[in-house]
């Protein structure tokens, strides 16, 4: 066996793990799980967002470590779910180097998913929030357009020659917003805010922020830090962008959105998160599922509002909800739990918060800004100790399980 090319490929898998939207702990614990399963007398992983350490020794052999540089990440469920099972292919038979090679391509040259799902994905979870928001029929008919043409026509055009995920946000914020309040100005559309405010959570990463939280709580401070600042400089990017589009357009966005009936916002959050599953290029089937949790999380949400609890609780109780399905999926699936968590999670994460603090901040409306801000810290909170809960809970489970205590 050569280690060190078995280490390459290793670390290989953990990148790609990462760069699909794996959690930076999962992707590491992968590699932990993978290396230890061949004869190695040491073995020790770090990984965060942007860089991957790992250093091994073998029986009767030296040290080997190599450092891996992660310049970009994003959202491929379908990829990730493929690295996964390779992952568990791999604990369980310890291939050779060359066949570990050739199942890493044979993922990496999965076919993309096609041009028509894209196109689906991004109007049923920018409309679908839209609904969620207020929009009437008309506006969702300007959303479907927008959506077509600018987040998905020109984001791909823009996503093939821009990395930065700040210029990346600022462009489609401000052609989508452009698109929209100039609609509104010839009579299309009612409510050009709402319509806004739902394309923008395509870009918006809410979850970002509630996974750095949680990332701080397990003690992973940098990670965390990471999350929470691209999320922030990313929301930065959209407010800026929509902030522009509104002084060149005379577009208004500080009309906060009214919620509408229980079972449109049900339907509307099923859609949403749905969409959202195929915007991270997950299966249909997947994504299937993904839309129930987001309606089911909705409906958590709701239930504990009406029985007399606070936005603290409610949102806790969508978070705790979401997480216990997501381990479910994952059994019944046999994919990463991820790909339910971070969509079935959509409606309670505060993507409309953290925009509309950003927004006031870059129109020095800090009232505005600062009450957003508390909003956003309380709901990032909540969703974190939801996840935390059913975590510890799966966790002391499977001991007592495994012990037969």
């Amino acid at each position: 066996m050569d280690y060190e090319l078995l280490l390459n490929e290793i670390i290989n898998i953990g990148k790609e793990m990462i760069k699909s939207g794996a959690e930076t702990d999962r992707a590491e614990d992968s590699m932990y799980r993978m290396l230890e399963s061949y004869d190695l007398e040491q073995c020790s992983v770090f990984a965060i967002q942007s860089d991957i350490q790992a250093t091994i020794k073998p029986k009767d052999g030296h040290f080997i470590t190599q450092i891996r540089r992660i310049h970009i990440t994003g959202f491929n469920y379908d990829r990730l779910d493929y690295l996964n099972n390779l992952s568990r292919y791999i604990c369980k038979n310890t291939p050779s180097v060359e066949e570990i090679r050739l199942k890493y391509d044979e993922v990496m040259s999965r076919r993309p998913q096609p041009l028509y799902l894209q196109y689906l994905a991004v109007i049923l979870g920018g409309v679908g929030f839209g609904v969620y928001f207020g929009c009437d029929w008309l506006d969702s008919v300007v959303g479907i357009v927008i959506c077509g043409f600018v987040e998905v026509y020109f984001g791909q055009i823009l996503d093939k020659k821009e990395r930065s995920l700040v210029v990346y946000n600022l462009v489609i914020a401000f052609l989508s917003s452009a698109a929209v309040f100039l609609a509104a100005r010839i009579g299309l559309g009612h409510h050009p805010d709402r319509i806004v405010l739902g394309l923008n959570m395509v870009l918006i990463s809410g979850l970002g922020v509630a996974n750095g939280i949680r990332d701080v709580l397990k003690r992973a401070y940098l990670s965390g830090i990471v999350n929470i600042t691209n999320s922030c400089l990313g929301a930065i990017a959209i407010a800026c962008g929509t902030g522009l589009a509104m002084l060149l357009f005379k577009g208004d966005m500080y009309e906060m959105y009214i919620a509408p009936s229980i079972a449109v916002q049900l339907i509307s959050c099923g859609v949403a998160s749905m969409g959202f599953a195929l915007v991270f290029k997950a299966a249909v089937k997947q994504s299937f599922y993904a839309g129930i949790g987001g309606a089911v999380n909705c409906a958590c949400y709701l239930l504990v509002k009406y029985l007399g609890g606070n936005d603290f609780a409610a949102v806790m109780a969508g978070a705790a909800f979401v997480a216990a399905y997501a381990y479910r999926m994952s059994r019944v699936h046999r994919a990463p739990a991820t790909i339910f968590l971070t969509t079935s999670i959509m409606p309670v994460i505060p993507g409309a918060t953290l925009f509309y603090m950003m927004h006031g901040f870059v129109q020095s409306d800090y009232g505005m800004a600062s009450q957003q801000t508390i909003l956003l810290a309380q709901t990032c909170l909540a969703v974190a100790f939801g996840f935390l809960i059913v975590e510890i809970a799966t966790r002391y489970l499977g001991e007592i399980k495994a012990t037969g205590i």
